[in-house]
């Protein structure tokens, strides 16, 4: 379910990395916790964040969600269908419901995350 090329969060978020830039989005798991997505806030290119500090807000018919980035960097791209869109989080939060694209900061990125094995453990035992 969760695809094996991308490192997850414990706040739902997975990137994947591509040289110095990484792309960060939701999961499968959020998005279904959050339901029907109405509404999606992203921050602007040229913004720099710390790991694990909120970037926006995705908001669903029960529920607003903060978003997290899972790593230090500056925001270089967001994804600007989901503007007018924002269902697409539903429909396909691991692929072209991506939210933002960093470029990262600092030597280790991923440090901390987890693998789609590990994220999958992980989200059985919440949902325990």
């Amino acid at each position: 379910m969760y695809p094996t090329d991308r490192q997850y969060s414990k706040d739902h978020e997975w990137i994947q990395v591509e040289g110095d830039v990484c792309t960060v989005g939701i999961t499968h798991y959020a998005q279904e916790e959050l339901g029907e997505v109405v509404f999606v806030e992203l921050p602007e290119v040229g913004q720099s964040y710390d790991a694990n500090e909120e970037i926006g807000t995705i908001e669903s018919v029960k529920a607003v969600a903060e978003v997290f980035t899972p790593v230090a960097g500056e925001i270089v791209e967001v994804n600007g269908a989901l503007e007018t869109e924002p269902e697409l989080v539903n429909g396909d939060p691991h692929g072209g419901a991506w939210l933002v694209k960093m470029k990262v900061a600092g030597d280790a990125p991923t440090e901390g995350l987890m693998t789609a094995a590990e994220y999958q453990a992980f989200v059985e035992g919440e949902s325990s």
